[in-house]
């Protein structure tokens, strides 16, 4: 091991035994290039130091290699296992002193990963590294972004989900007060990208709330995306856009509601998504045969966006919305009329769709095997069973839930310093506005 190496070692275990985490984690950035360059024995550094007692130096280490991936060419399997035992043995107290360099640790290894095809081996240690940093199981963090990209990668959502469903309430802006480290020390080029992360977090979350088929949580996860304030237009955000008006045509048949000071929407997005505009305005027709003709005819376009797949989830929902109105014009129909009247190709199909449709609750009705009638029904629902109780007195619960988390984050917001001195200078503004200038002379001299 090099002399300037086992300085390092030696600087990570003297500040480390003297609790001065601080200080170390202010000094190690200017080690990382030292440690990219020797990547081929950092391994030897690695057996010096303890992940328990010497967090920061471990993390440092791993970071340069992750750094040095590309041209090192480690093998995966040791890296990840690397990765996988620092998330679960290392001393928190001191991560919390270089969260910036453990969220570019967490960036790069997903990069790594991903590359490498093996998104599902770090699925589990990114869940972990979330519970590690984050400090309230509400709160965003930007390794929530990289959970999200392996699982959608791994076609594996059991672990994320839970981290979807919750409500955030915090954002982790630890990455933010980064940008004042990084341009005094030029270090962690990429652990200052909040609204990246934000938008991906949502964005990469409306996809895997659409591929579970959960599309009214997937449609408010695009909206967030889309409506988030920002100076300049993301490409995120566009691609977002797209998918917004394809779900809101599973969910509402319709664009669905968009706030207006959303001012990207029209002047930007609304010209780049023209084909999915020529969707919307022929799914409002209600006619199954031209929606057909339209996504045929924008095919490439789809395909390229990996929105197909979607595209064929809005052809069903159109055929299922026609039988649904048929239900409330009808109380029998053959099969055959129904595939005629709602342009299905057979009687066959219009079964399976039924059926399925009886299953998922979407309409209440029985089939007559024998003459191939369709019988609907209104719903049995009469809300004075037990379970329709709890779930009602369950929804109630959640709904006063949500007005106390209002109440504190809106106490919170009016005691925080800044928001009073912004909110008595807009008062002295409108005050200085109401009454007119006074003069020392006389005007008119």
């Amino acid at each position: 091991m090099g002399s300037a190496l086992e300085n390092y070692v030696n600087q990570v275990r003297t500040l480390s035994a003297s609790g001065s985490y601080r200080e170390l984690a202010e000094e190690l950035p200017e080690s990382l290039s030292l440690l990219a360059r020797n990547w081929s024995i950092l391994d030897n550094v690695l057996e010096t130091l303890d992940v328990q007692q010497h967090s920061l130096g471990v993390l440092y280490v791993l970071l340069a290699k992750l750094h040095s991936a590309s041209t090192a060419n480690p093998e995966p399997v040791q890296l990840i296992q690397l990765m996988r035992d620092f998330v679960q043995r290392n001393n928190n107290d001191q991560l919390r002193f270089a969260v910036c360099a453990f969220y570019e640790t967490c960036h790069l290894f997903t990069e790594f990963v991903v590359q490498k095809n093996l998104s599902i081996l770090g699925i589990r240690i990114l869940s972990r590294a979330i519970d590690q940093i984050r400090q309230l199981d509400t709160q965003l963090t930007p390794i929530h972004a990289d959970l999200c990209l392996l699982s959608l990668k791994a076609k594996n959502f059991s672990v994320v989900l839970p981290y979807l469903d919750a409500d955030i309430t915090d954002i982790s802006t630890v990455a933010a007060e980064c940008k004042t480290q990084q341009q005094q020390q030029s270090q962690h080029a990429d652990a200052n990208n909040d609204a990246k992360y934000f938008l991906l977090y949502f964005y990469y979350g409306g996809m895997i709330y659409t591929a579970v088929k959960n599309y009214e949580r997937a449609l408010y996860f695009f909206e967030v995306c889309i409506t988030t304030p920002a100076m300049a237009m993301s490409h995120i955000m566009l691609e977002a856009y797209k998918k917004f008006l394809m779900v809101s045509l599973i969910v509402e048949g319709k664009i669905a509601y968009i706030p207006k000071n959303t001012q990207f929407i029209g002047r930007f997005m609304k010209p780049m998504a023209n084909h999915y505009h020529d969707l919307v305005n022929v799914y409002a027709n209600s006619s199954s045969e031209e929606l057909r003709i339209i996504i045929l005819k924008y095919s490439e376009a789809f395909t390229r966006d990996n929105n197909m797949g979607l595209a064929k989830q809005v052809a069903t929902s159109l055929y299922k919305r026609n039988i649904q109105r048929l239900t409330k014009t009808f109380l029998t129909l053959s099969l055959s009329d129904v595939a005629s009247r709602v342009q299905l190709s057979s009687a066959v199909e219009a079964e399976r769709y039924i059926l399925n449709m009886i299953k998922s609750g979407e309409i209440y009705a029985s089939i007559n095997q024998k003459d191939g009638m369709v019988l609907f029904k209104d719903n049995p629902e009469k809300y004075n069973s037990p379970e329709m109780f709890l779930n009602v007195q369950n929804n109630i619960t959640h709904v006063l839930d949500q007005v106390r988390q209002i109440n504190k984050m809106e106490e919170e917001i009016i005691l925080n310093p800044m928001y009073v001195k912004k909110a008595l200078g807009s008062q002295d503004d409108d005050l200085t506005s109401q009454h007119p200038k006074t003069f020392s002379g006389d005007p008119t001299d």
